[in-house]
């Protein structure tokens, strides 16, 4: 079977994490070249490792993806390297914070999320446009959970920071589809095999349930009554950068598992 990123580099923001991480793998399992780009070198590295050991090629890269300047010197180093820059996936942290009432949330905490996200988007989305534009091509991916299209009590950032990033990126779909560039978005949340007490506590704070009890939740909610896996966001992730999904553009996936309906 024909590989779908074969011959195309792939630079992942956040590729040492949980869903960096998967993605990274199935990328390069289709034939990828792998930039990683994180903030720890030992997460990156390993993930490298694992991509090397399964004959496959991934290049690590440490700086943060708020850093204009050194994001625009990757995307430069990428492109004089392979000649081209074909998929930007930022999968970056936001710090989100979940579970306090609106009326109660210091500003800090409401807006922390909805900066990074945006920012760190921005700056990475801009980074590989400009550079896409030039070319004629490119695909850039973005990830949220779909709450900025509802309204749930608890949610707390996570909402705006969603429907600030994606209202982001559906202009820039716009404006950057003539030059051949398309901006695709996958909607997810609670990936099961991603979940763990720290990082689930990094969001929800101390007393959030354990990971096995937030799936129990996500399933009993969700149509297909389970919760999203990573192979599936990562298969997804896959077939948008491909040429496969060459007519979409300024839309977002669903991969919920039915916890969203639309």
């Amino acid at each position: 079977m024909t590989e779908l990123l074969a011959g195309k580099t792939a630079t992942i923001y956040g590729g040492g994490g949980g869903l960096g991480s998967g993605v990274a793998r199935t990328f390069a399992r289709e034939g990828a070249m792998v930039f990683l780009v994180g903030r720890t070198r030992e997460k990156l590295d390993a993930v490298a490792k694992d991509i090397a050991a399964a004959g496959r090629s991934a290049e690590v890269a440490v700086l943060d993806a708020l850093n204009e300047q050194a994001v625009d010197e990757h995307v430069r180093v990428v492109a004089a390297k392979t000649g081209s820059v074909d998929v930007s996936f930022n999968l970056i942290t936001r710090g989100d914070v979940q579970g306090t009432p609106l009326v109660d949330m210091t500003t800090d905490d409401l807006l922390r999320a909805v900066v990074t996200g945006l920012k760190s988007n921005f700056v990475t989305a801009r980074a590989a446009a400009r550079r896409m534009s030039e070319q004629g091509s490119g695909v850039i991916l973005h990830l949220n959970s779909a709450s900025g299209e509802g309204a749930m009590p608890g949610m707390g950032s996570t909402g705006p920071a969603d429907a600030a990033t994606e209202a982001f990126m559906r202009y820039l779909a716009a404006e950057v589809g003539p030059q051949g560039v398309r901006v695709c978005g996958i909607w997810t949340a609670a990936v099961a095999d991603t979940l763990s007490k720290e990082k689930l506590a990094s969001v929800g704070g101390p007393n959030v349930p354990d990971p096995q009890v937030v799936e129990q939740m996500i399933s009993g909610m969700a149509a297909l009554r389970r919760a999203p896996r990573l192979a599936e966001v990562a298969e997804v992730a896959a077939f948008l950068a491909s040429d496969r999904a060459s007519g979409m553009t300024g839309t977002m996936t669903n991969v919920t598992s039915g916890l969203v309906l639309r």
